[in-house]
């Protein structure tokens, strides 16, 4: 067997990766100019310190975030209670969906627009509101991250510190029902999802055979939800609709 096949072997096999949004943050912060600065706010740190209890005893082999502080600082308190940690890496394809312009009365209608960004995900041309990223593109990138990670190297376990929009679309890629699902895929914040996927060597390169998801939208802060009655966005916005989402404003 010469080097290139037992390489091939090594990257083949099963993968799993630990999908994690970041913690809590406020993009209200009048101190904050740039919203894509915004680092975890204390209940952020909580709640990445909850993750990190919980994946302690997880051997990661690659540890991966979006760039953006709020990842990385997920990250890094995740990592901490590692003796060994794998050194943090960027990835630019999994940064969250570049947005357009909403102009509103008032945060609740804010929260309301945005609440329903995913809905028609997968109509022709749709955007992650007005003039911002098409979902096709984003899923073509967060796609391609995704698969260059899982054949371009060995390795058994992973840790990827991302964002809502990338977790929704990861996971609507893994289940094989793509942008039409990604609505249903809440993601609260610092939340773990578990993926395992297959990786097959082909005569040159490799294929991703299948996804499992076994896991999905985990807060090892609270279980089983009880005191997380609200979407995520309800709660990073601060408000409460009370019962379903209000009818978008077209």
């Amino acid at each position: 067997m010469n080097r290139l096949e037992t390489k091939k072997l090594n990257i083949a096999g099963r993968r799993r990766v630990y999908l994690m949004r970041h913690g809590h943050v406020d993009y209200f912060n009048p101190e904050m100019a740039d919203p894509r600065r915004v680092p975890l706010t204390q209940e952020g740190r909580r709640q990445a310190q909850a993750a990190r209890d919980a994946l302690a005893h997880i051997p990661f082999d690659v540890a991966v975030y979006s760039g953006l502080p709020r990842t990385c600082e997920t990250a890094e308190i995740v990592l901490s209670a590692h003796q060994r940690p794998p050194a943090l890496e960027i990835e630019e394809g999994f940064e969250e969906l570049k947005s357009g312009w909403v102009k509103a009365a008032s945060r609740e209608e804010f929260a309301a627009r945005i609440a329903f960004s995913f809905d028609d995900a997968d109509a022709p041309g749709a955007r992650f509101l007005p003039d911002g990223e098409m979902f096709s593109e984003a899923e073509a990138r967060i796609r391609s991250a995704f698969e260059t990670l899982l054949t371009k190297r060995a390795w058994r376990s992973a840790l990827i510190v991302a964002h809502e929009g990338v977790n929704r679309i990861s996971l609507g890629w893994a289940c094989g029902g793509g942008l039409s699902t990604i609505a249903a895929f809440e993601q609260d914040l610092c939340c773990v999802n578990v993926i395992d996927f297959d990786v097959t060597p082909l005569s040159e390169g490799f294929r991703v055979e299948r996804a499992v998801l076994k896991a999905m939208n985990v807060t090892p802060y609270d279980y089983v939800k009880h005191g997380l009655p609200r979407t995520s966005l309800e709660h990073l916005f601060d408000v409460d609709f009370g019962a379903a989402r209000p009818a978008a404003k077209v």
